[in-house]
């Protein structure tokens, strides 16, 4: 296991509320974090990748969620959907124009929770996102924001061949800064971590 994910999932739901809320879930393929839907009304899974909504799937049957969320492959800029809160699960900074997707994020709800690496990750220097990141926090200046937090936690991995597997299609600069960890066993990298909410 690459990350703590239940203490992910326990500082999301400390932040925010979404009990008997409809969410919209940009960047729900996956579903590593999925125990955050279990008290919402709906939660409309939208991703643009086929293969990530099926491992979503897979992982709402098994805890059995099915019922709850109805995954949606589409292109976040194009879907036409409506909630009572928009929520960015670590997408936020792949965004073309992260400013441009919480505006239209406020468009489709009232309220936009962003939950995403932070500024300042050494994760996210590994992971060769580190500009993205940033930028992604320096987009939400321009609108009203009610809160934020900012966390840490450490990705953990056995040995390199397990770090390489999880980076491998960042890019090459990524594979070139993890090679300092080829044949080290145990290898834990800090990740930093925040969460915003955006409402009109």
């Amino acid at each position: 296991m690459a990350t703590d994910y239940q203490r992910l999932i326990a500082d999301l739901l400390a932040f925010y509320d979404f009990r008997d809320k409809t969410v919209i879930s940009v960047g729900a393929g996956g579903g590593q974090l999925i125990e955050f839907g279990r008290k919402a009304a709906k939660v409309l899974a939208l991703d643009n990748d086929a293969q990530a909504l099926e491992l979503l799937r897979e992982n709402l049957r098994i805890a059995g969620l099915e019922s709850r969320f109805e995954p949606i492959l589409g292109d976040f800029f194009e879907a036409d959907l409506k909630g009572d809160v928009l929520y960015f699960e670590f997408s936020l900074h792949e965004m073309r124009d992260p400013g441009a997707a919480v505006e239209r994020g406020l468009a489709m709800a009232p309220a936009v929770v962003v939950f995403d690496h932070y500024p300042g990750s050494e994760w996210a220097y590994f992971t060769a996102e580190e500009r993205k990141v940033a930028a992604s926090w320096a987009s939400l200046g321009r609108f009203p924001v009610k809160k934020t937090e900012s966390h840490q936690a450490v990705q953990i991995f056995n040995d390199y061949e397990e770090l390489f597997q999880k980076v491998k299609g960042q890019g090459e600069t990524s594979l070139a800064r993890i090679e300092r960890y080829r044949g080290q066993t145990g290898i834990r990298i800090p990740m930093s971590y925040g969460l915003a909410l955006v409402a009109r």
